[in-house]
């Protein structure tokens, strides 16, 4: 069963460190060794997994986002919104990582984000956690 946390963004668009409460989940399941799957029901926000040790990293992946899907764009969708929803597409909607003596199996820098294309809101994060 998926446990739901949510996460507030409070930029227009911001890559949201959510490590450390999809950790929290984890150790709740107690699972020693096994896999936590992490989702995000939206169409306009995604997730990614990046460095988490220098802020600029998540800048430049910003920028760099904006310069290949510009907000002004030759778009058709009426929202309004329409590179938000190629942004999140670029980064996708979920991530399996392993999980070992109860902890997210992350790389040195790797922290998990939600990447927030069409804030400020409050969005939500589905964990699931399977022991194998």
């Amino acid at each position: 069963m998926a446990q739901q946390i949510e996460v507030r963004s409070r930029s227009h668009a911001e890559l949201v460190d959510i490590t450390a409460q999809v950790q929290q989940v984890v150790s709740q399941h107690g699972v020693a060794t096994g896999l936590c799957h992490v989702f995000v029901p939206h169409t306009t926000a995604g997730l990614t997994l990046n460095e988490n040790w220098d802020p600029a990293v998540r800048r430049d992946v910003l920028l760099t986002l904006d310069k290949l899907v510009p907000w002004d764009g030759d778009y058709q969708h009426g929202e309004g919104n329409s590179a938000a929803h190629v942004k999140a597409s670029l980064m996708g909607f979920s991530h399996t990582l392993p999980v070992e003596n109860g902890r997210l199996t992350l790389g040195s820098w790797q922290g998990i984000y939600l990447a927030e294309f069409d804030g400020p809101r409050r969005r939500r994060v589905w964990v699931s956690v399977f022991q194998t």
